[in-house]
């Protein structure tokens, strides 16, 4: 089942922070990339620094899913002072055969223009 929206309507950010991760972890990537302003800034967790827009976030994580499962799970949603979004997530990640890589925290920050995801950065430390 997607998260695609009604046109007109839009839902909190905190909303589709949770929501992004939920179709993520089902890999409902076209919905988590509708959420996404066209000019997206995404961490690339393999390669370092950022991906940019929609078709280089589908194509970073149709790479990914080739050799990764990962499942990213939000345990806290904060918003910050200067209205960016703090996300502490549990990320547990298999390779394809099965076999366990990380089961860590990480941070993701997430910031928003004209209500979508705008930039999404990594960092392994409370920021």
């Amino acid at each position: 089942m997607g998260s695609f929206l009604m046109p007109g309507f839009s839902m909190p950010e905190s909303e589709i922070i949770r929501t992004a991760y939920r179709d993520f972890n089902s890999r409902n990537i076209e919905a988590v990339i509708s959420q996404m302003h066209p000019e997206v800034e995404w961490a690339n967790g393999l390669e370092g620094g950022h991906v940019h827009g929609r078709d280089e976030v589908r194509a970073y994580w149709t790479r990914q899913f080739i050799t990764l499962n990962p499942h990213v799970e939000p345990i806290a949603i904060t918003p910050r002072d200067d209205g960016s979004w703090l996300v502490q997530v549990h990320q547990v990640v298999h390779d394809t055969a099965g076999n366990l890589l990380f089961d860590t925290t990480v941070y993701h920050t997430y910031q928003f223009r004209d209500g979508l995801i705008a930039r999404m950065d990594i960092s392994h430390q409370l920021p």
